[in-house]
């Protein structure tokens, strides 16, 4: 089995060196990430510069590669440059530090990176340790190895990645598994304006969770009860409801 591992946080994140550990039995696994931190990229691509992949090695000497592009940018790579011996067979984006629920999709270099593998018909799954400070992978990571041979097995349905949040607790503490619908989790937005040391203004972008949804069977629910998390994510974003109200609409002049 071929396996492309990329992610938001990093080629030197420890949940990247955890999650090519776990998958390593699987067979052939390549790790091609941002050479820093590129979270809440969402799923940005780059078209302005050329891209670079320069070989480099995992904290345990395992051959990685790290290029100056987002996540997305990160699969394409990994698919079309040569890097692995064929096409691969599953593309894994992870592991996470810190959650990716509700409306953090959107945001989540994470997740995009796995929406990649899916534009271009390989099975892909996101994971992510629901803690920015998580105390370990392992658990993610076990877990991870699992999904992965569930998916060779079974496969996937067509235009459908997975996304899995797993809370940042000890293995034997998990509550189980969780099949969930994406939740809602709303941010309070907050610009901070500073000076810098010539009196010029610039700003920091920020924004703490304020409100979480208290719907049954969402993301955010199965991980405050300890579940981990695995939602079906469709790159079909077309609110199929409302079509029929919008052709209703008083359209013509």
């Amino acid at each position: 089995m071929r396996i492309l591992v990329t992610n938001d946080d990093g080629i030197h994140a420890p949940g990247l060196l955890a999650l090519t550990h776990a998958l390593a039995v699987l067979g052939e696994v390549v790790a091609v990430a941002p050479d820093r931190p590129r979270s809440a990229s969402g799923h940005a691509v780059t078209l302005h510069k050329p891209l670079r992949i320069m070989p480099t090695h995992l904290p345990d000497g395992t051959q990685c590669y790290a290029t100056n592009g987002t996540p997305s940018d990160c699969v394409v790579l990994g698919l079309f440059s040569g890097l692995m011996s064929g096409k691969p067979e599953l593309v894994v984006s992870g592991i996470n530090q810190g959650p990716n629920l509700g409306e953090d999709l959107t945001y989540s270099g994470t997740v995009s990176a796995a929406m990649e593998g899916t534009i271009y018909g390989i099975p892909s799954f996101a994971i992510s340790v629901s803690s920015y400070e998580a105390s370990g992978y392992e658990p993610a990571a076990c877990f991870a190895a699992k999904l992965a041979r569930l998916i060779a097995e079974r496969g996937l349905p067509e235009n459908t990645f997975l996304n899995v949040n797993v809370p940042d607790l000890p293995e034997q503490m998990l509550a189980g598994v969780a099949i969930t619908c994406q939740g809602r989790r709303r941010y309070q937005g907050l610009l901070d304006k500073r000076t810098d040391p010539r009196g010029k203004p610039y700003y920091w972008l920020g924004g703490e969770v304020f409100e979480v949804d208290q719907d049954g069977g969402t993301d955010v629910e199965a991980v405050a009860e300890d579940k981990i998390s695995v939602t079906p994510i469709h790159l079909d974003l077309t609110n199929h409801a409302a079509l029929e109200t919008l052709r209703g609409w008083p359209w013509r002049p």
